[in-house]
């Protein structure tokens, strides 16, 4: 008759607690972390802002036919945002609207004021690194045009505004 020593004693019991254990504790610290920390949506309406793709289309539309385009740069020495605006437009005034991919709560908005012969000058923020989406309009409440681009700070570099509307005519 061969004895057997008490389950406690053997490995494989051991090893299949263990790896429950590791499971729960993994899951509920993961669990504790989604409740404490903030989810950080970059648009809170965004079923608003999906229905509205439209006007937001038509808006690019007017750019297109103003034949607007703009290069925007930001001086290192003196975080001057300088934007030259081509086309048919040129308001006292344009908007800078740089939108951060992830993060909603770094969305920045900048004026720009006109200088001379469609060049506009603002002030870069300070923490202006990594890639942000850049979106110029000329009025904060309801912009008749608006052109699109995007960039990655800091940078030297000339970044191009475009209509974002491809002519297919």
């Amino acid at each position: 008759m061969t004895t057997h020593s008490p389950w406690y004693k053997q490995f494989w019991p051991w090893f299949l607690l263990g790896l429950l254990f590791t499971s729960i504790f993994g899951s509920s610290t993961l669990a504790v972390m989604a409740v404490r920390t903030a989810d950080g949506l970059v648009q809170q309406d965004y079923y608003e802002h999906g229905r509205a793709i439209n006007m937001v289309l038509a808006k690019q539309q007017r750019a297109h036919e103003l034949d607007l385009a703009a290069e925007l740069r930001i001086d290192p020495m003196t975080s001057d945002i300088i934007v030259q605006l081509e086309g048919e437009e040129r308001p006292e005034r344009l908007y800078l609207k740089l939108i951060f991919p992830t993060l909603g709560g770094r969305d920045q908005d900048i004026v720009l004021e006109h200088v001379r012969d469609g060049r506009y000058l603002g002030q870069a923020p300070d923490n202006l690194r990594y890639r942000w989406y850049l979106q110029l309009h000329p009025s904060e409440v309801e912009p008749a045009w608006r052109l699109v681009g995007e960039g990655s700070f800091p940078s030297e570099d000339e970044f191009a505004l475009t209509p974002g509307i491809v002519d297919r005519g």
